[in-house]
């Protein structure tokens, strides 16, 4: 039994030290938007799931784009499939810095994604901007399609784009005054 167990755990070592290169690389990626007009803590990569060749990285495109559906993990999605002239995406798989709200989890699992791998949590994401609190692994048990849903994946490192004083200073801007007695705050 015992031995069963290392096999197994040796067999996934691999995976997780490729998950992690892979998330520590699109942390990276993501910092470089702090110095642009639009920065975000927001990136997404996808991924040849068995080569583990990189097919792109993006990050969210909201404000840039005027689309409030251009969330980073979207984005990717569309701008792979048009890449690979294909609607399907199986064979790959999606790294994003921060856990996948319900749309960007549904639309990897229409893509038919074979794995998406986070970074920081949904709830790490709410303390800073407004999100929708339901957790991707929920969205994706939900369904008949299937995806694997892994993380939280160098969560300290992810966070860190949320915490960092650019970011900081953004999330400010991102809070419209509140309406006459309704608190709010959308990114």
């Amino acid at each position: 039994m015992a031995t069963g167990v290392l096999l197994f755990l040796m067999a996934m070592l691999p995976r997780v030290l490729g998950d992690e290169r892979r998330m520590a690389a699109l942390v990276k990626f993501t910092a470089r938007s702090f110095v642009t007009s639009f920065p975000v803590p927001f990136g997404a990569a996808i991924v040849e799931t068995v080569s583990g060749q990189l097919l792109l990285r993006t990050v969210n495109a909201v404000a840039q784009q005027f689309d409030p559906t251009c969330h980073a993990e979207v984005r990717a999605i569309r701008l792979a499939t048009k890449k690979l002239k294909r609607f399907s995406l199986a064979g790959y798989t999606l790294y994003t810095t921060c856990e996948p709200c319900p749309m960007c989890m549904s639309a990897a699992l229409w893509a038919g994604l074979d794995r998406v791998v986070y970074g920081a949590t949904i709830e790490d994401a709410a303390r800073h901007c407004d999100q929708i609190t339901v957790p991707a692994r929920e969205v994706a048990s939900r369904g008949d399609l299937r995806c694997v849903v892994e993380g939280p994946v160098l969560q300290e490192e992810c966070y860190g784009l949320f915490t960092h004083p650019v970011m900081l200073r953004m999330f400010e801007k991102w809070r419209p005054a509140p309406a006459a007695g309704k608190p709010g705050q959308h990114a």
